[in-house]
This record gives C-alpha cells, sequence and structure tokens, in this order.
C-alpha cells in the first residue's frame, strides 16, 4: 500500500511540476528575477498549493495515522538556527543560479536527463559530503 501511495504521489507531483511550468529552469529563473524580466505566474502556482496544504494540516492533526498506516513524518523541532539559515541560503543560491530545485530535477530526469544530470549529480554529492561532515567524531565538530 506504501508503495503505491509513493506512486500515485510522485506521478501527482510530477505531473504538477509539468503542467505548471516548476519544471522548466527558465521560468524559475525568471520568476526569481524580481528586478528584470520578472514572470510572476509561478506565484500562483505557489499561492494554489496554499489550500490544499492547509487541509492537509487540518486531516493531519486529526488523524492518527496517514493512509498507509504508518506514524505521520512531523519535524521534532520548530527551532530557527545559524544551520538551517545556512542550508536555506544555500539551497536558494543553487535554486537562483541554476532556477531547478531538487523536485523539479528527479522530474526533469524523464523529460531532460542529459541536461539535469549533472545538477543531480551535484546535488548528491553536497548531500554525501554533508552527511560526512555532519557524522564525524565530536571532538572535531569543535569548530562547528
Amino acid at each position: 500500500m506504501r508503495m503505491l501511495i509513493a506512486l500515485a504521489a510522485g506521478l501527482l507531483f510530477g505531473a504538477g511540476l509539468a503542467i505548471s511550468g516548476l519544471a522548466d529552469p527558465s521560468r524559475v529563473t525568471a520568476f526569481l528575477d524580481l528586478f528584470g524580466a520578472w514572470d510572476p505566474t509561478l506565484a500562483f502556482v505557489m499561492a494554489g498549493a496554499i489550500l490544499p496544504m492547509a487541509v492537509a494540516w487540518q486531516v493531519q492533526r486529526r488523524a492518527r495515522r496517514a493512509l498507509s498506516g504508518d506514524a505521520f513524518c512531523v519535524p521534532e523541532t520548530t527551532r530557527l538556527d545559524a544551520r538551517l539559515a545556512i542550508g536555506a541560503l544555500l539551497f536558494g543560491v543553487g535554486w537562483g543560479l541554476t532556477g531547478i530545485c531538487p523536485g523539479p530535477a528527479v522530474a526533469n530526469l524523464g523529460l531532460a536527463p542529459v541536461a539535469v544530470l549533472p545538477f543531480l549529480i551535484a546535488m548528491a554529492g553536497g548531500m554525501l559530503l554533508h552527511r560526512l561532515w555532519a557524522s564525524r567524531p565530536p571532538s572535531s565538530k569543535a569548530g562547528n
């Protein structure tokens, strides 16, 4: 059941990315270009996500388990710290430079694999470097 739900959600997400234009790096870059040739259309896509997400949060608060039978995976902390700010900054810079973020990059594997593969390899490399950095022994984390 979990695999079917994941497949359906992935197909829905990918179709939404393709239909909305979020999988197109040039459209995303134009949306982020506030002082140039700004394209506001993606703001409507993001605004359109607010209502279904608000409903989903209300359903999640009342439900004991997810549709798959698993417990909901909700963040345990809401603390804003330097690690979150630095990660958000790096994510935003990468998104702004390329016009691609992780979801659309995976979706673009089916549309333009050659164009998106370097991004995905670099993203996986960054994730691996973080994992190695975060898992080093406590004594070497003193400069953190």
